[in-house]
């Protein structure tokens, strides 16, 4: 498994957050890893209100079609619009320039150390 950053947060659906304000939210290597060759991003709209543990978009492959789901309950206040038109940004940094949106959170979902994700992943 590659390495994972121990300053984020992580929940069992693959996703990973920052502590910031706004949060920003992304998807981890092992999901995107998982995936294979990221095709296709469908990102909720800038003002959206989302809810922790709810689906918020798509990411498709060539493998196939999996539910983007909010670690946080919040408002997006930013979408990556260079991993929507070149989604393949997510598989090659996913941890960096691969993030999918910002969210002023409001207040978050369950959410895993580095360790804990690991633990999970691994299972």
């Amino acid at each position: 498994m590659t390495d994972l950053p121990g300053d984020l947060k992580y929940t069992l659906e693959h996703e990973w957050l920052t502590d910031g304000a706004p949060a920003t939210v992304g998807i981890t290597s092992v999901a995107a890893e998982a995936l294979g060759d990221i095709v296709y991003l469908e990102l909720p709209a800038v003002g959206e209100s989302i809810a922790a543990g709810t689906v918020i978009g798509e990411i498709e492959s060539t493998k196939s079609v999996s539910e983007l789901f909010s670690p946080v309950t919040g408002t997006v206040v930013e979408v990556n619009t260079a991993a929507v038109d070149d989604p393949s940004v997510v598989n090659s940094d996913p941890f960096g320039a691969g993030w999918l949106i910002k969210v002023d959170v409001a207040e978050a979902g369950p959410l895993l150390t580095a360790e804990e994700y690991a633990a999970h992943a691994a299972g």
